[in-house]
């Protein structure tokens, strides 16, 4: 609505600056009485003007106390240090024969876990109650997201496989990590148009939802990488019943990964018809989702090839497959132009970064394909 009164138009026009002259000129004083009554003034206007849009003092005090306690921030560490611990006595347990104290602490572990993922759960939540849409419309919500479907999956594949727990819970902290780096805004902002509607919640929800497994799969394919590297002559049949249970998990989860990225992918060509009128149009983001579709299929399928068989192979193809995800999630968005880009021609990891990360993953297949072969033939 144009708001005609010239009175009420001065006021906008030059309301706010007179309030800061005056806030200052309070500090000085001591005497804030005029800047409160500006103050008022300015929501007595907004309320009359904008009272559809402007938010309840419930939702204000909400929005302060969600900011105050930062709970994603804290999650970061909490999940690290119950990772962590829950890592350490898991080895143990694999080294030691099982005693009723060591059991305890590891079930007090994994119920902390629980208690920070209900933590996760509920702040996403109430993310969503103060923006209004659902919580994964830009990087740092997606981020958050993510991580909290690692953590999902993670307590799901891992009801008898504590290991799979402890794995999630440290992808999860890594993944809160990055999101709390100074690239990432966690600010709460209005949706872009072409964001607006049912189909953030359908097509996001489910195709960034699927990294949650794969972001499993690939921590579990290092974790049994580096318990082929601790295997010897003595531990051999204890490391074996964690190396099968593992790969079996990781299997299950990056189908479970492959499926959802599939559904989304064809989700997201309804939306793209809907906003765009075409529902493909080779742009980068559609064009590695396609990518990662075809190379998680052929992971999925390499037991069928008798040449390929074998958990080695198959637990280092799932730690490389994820740079597919992370090309799809980080990589369009951040070094390629197209429709899904938010922060084109960012460069958030030199490719020096790069070439170190695979070099450490080819030492650790080397290491492990060596005791694989001496102790499991």
């Amino acid at each position: 609505e144009k708001i005609k009164d010239s009175l009420y138009q001065n006021f906008i026009v030059n309301g706010f600056s007179t309030y800061l002259v005056t806030l200052n000129n309070a500090k000085q004083t001591g005497d804030f009485s005029k800047a409160e009554s500006l103050l008022d003034a300015i929501k007595k206007t907004q309320q009359k003007f904008g009272s559809e849009i402007m938010l309840s003092d419930e939702k204000i005090e909400s929005e302060i106390l969600y900011n105050k306690y930062d709970i994603f921030k804290r999650l970061f560490s909490w999940y690290m240090y119950a990772a962590t611990l829950l890592f350490v006595l898991l080895i143990v347990q694999i080294f030691k024969f099982k005693s009723k104290g060591l059991k305890l602490a590891i079930n007090a572990m994994i119920g902390a876990v629980i208690v920070l993922f209900v933590a996760h759960t509920a702040s996403l939540i109430w993310r969503w109650y103060l923006s209004g849409h659902a919580p994964w419309s830009d990087a740092y919500e997606s981020m958050i997201y993510v991580a909290w479907s690692v953590m999902l999956f993670g307590l799901l594949f891992g009801r008898k496989s504590n290991l799979t727990i402890a794995s999630a819970a440290f992808v999860c902290s890594m993944i809160l990590m990055v999101a709390h780096w100074n690239w990432m805004d966690p600010a709460i902002a209005n949706l872009q148009p072409v964001l607006q509607g049912y189909w953030l919640m359908i097509h996001v929800s489910v195709i960034v939802g699927s990294y949650g497994p794969f972001a499993i799969g690939m921590i579990l394919g290092l974790v049994v990488l580096l318990l082929m590297i601790l295997t010897n002559k003595d531990n051999k049949e204890r490391m074996l019943i964690n190396i099968k249970e593992l790969t079996i998990i990781n299997e299950l989860a990056l189908t479970v990964g492959l499926v959802m990225l599939t559904i989304g992918n064809f989700l997201g060509g309804m939306w793209a018809n809907e906003s765009w009128g075409r529902y493909w149009g080779w742009d980068p983001k559609e064009t590695w989702a396609l990518i990662s579709i075809m190379i998680y299929a052929f992971v999925i399928h390499m037991r069928l090839v008798p040449g390929l068989r074998g958990r080695w192979l198959y637990n280092l193809m799932s730690v490389l497959a994820f740079g597919s995800i992370l090309m799809t999630y980080f990589g369009v968005n951040f070094y390629l132009s197209g429709l899904h880009a938010y922060a084109s021609g960012d460069q958030i990891l030199s490719f020096q970064f790069i070439a170190i990360t695979l070099v450490i993953i080819a030492i650790i297949a080397f290491f492990a394909y060596r005791q694989n072969k001496i102790y499991y033939k």
